[in-house]
């Protein structure tokens, strides 16, 4: 079943994670939009992150999960970008990949079934 996520990134400029290659390099809504999309949808994201742990065969594999059916749309409202998400992806899986690509700097405004 899909949820739909609504997310604030209330200064894009900031919407970074801690390392560069995972990041959000977006500017403007709709690239953020199609970063988090393309996160959700593939396993690029994962294995990169995956390649950079410790023990890389030791991770958990529910974190390889994808959606291949996962939308995201974005909207610039001012100078904060919202981005609605909606993905069958638990929100555990959601919140680590949105930690990678935009560290502290995106805010989960609510949540409902699709």
């Amino acid at each position: 079943m899909a949820t739909r996520y609504y997310l604030s990134l209330p200064e894009p400029s900031r919407a970074r994670g801690s390392d560069p290659a995972l990041s959000f390099n977006a500017h403007g809504a709709d690239e953020f939009a199609a970063q988090l999309q393309d996160a959700l949808r593939t396993r690029s994201l994962f294995e990169r992150w995956r390649q950079r742990q410790d023990d890389p065969d030791d991770i958990d594999p529910s974190y390889a999960v994808t959606d291949p059916d996962a939308m995201v749309l974005g909207q610039q409202d001012d100078l904060h970008v919202g981005l609605v998400v909606t993905s069958s992806i638990p929100g555990n899986i959601l919140k680590h990949r949105l930690r990678l690509l935009a560290g502290s700097g995106w805010e989960l405004r609510d949540v409902t079934a699709a």
